[in-house]
């Protein structure tokens, strides 16, 4: 499985609504297969942090996210609300407990 975890800045005093379109983009991608996770965090330790965490069920699933027209709107409104570049970092989703985990392709799971 492919995941992502992401740092999102926003403007300052625009953290609340830009959370909003956020999880507006979670039910979004919740439609879209192959999304397993997609978790939108308030960052305690900072008043402009956001932090989101994607776990796919392969990267190509993730990538074509981006192209529904839903997806790509909402970027749009978003965009505007961000004082950096977004961070992040790509992970490799080895298991854990939240999901259904195939890791070896013979209905073996671990969760």
């Amino acid at each position: 499985m492919y995941g992502m975890c992401g740092k999102l800045t926003a403007q300052a005093g625009k953290r609340e609504e830009f959370m909003q379109i956020l999880v507006r983009a979670a039910k979004v991608v919740a439609q879209i297969p192959g999304c397993q996770i997609y978790l939108v965090n308030a960052d305690l330790a900072d008043e402009t942090g956001i932090w989101v965490y994607e776990v796919w069920e392969t990267k190509e699933a993730h990538d074509a996210s981006l192209h529904d027209e839903q997806v790509r709107a909402l970027i749009s409104e978003a965009r505007p609300l961000m004082s950096d570049p977004p961070e992040g970092i790509e992970l490799n989703v080895i298991g854990g407990h939240g999901i259904r985990f195939d890791p070896v392709g013979k209905g073996e799971t671990l969760s």
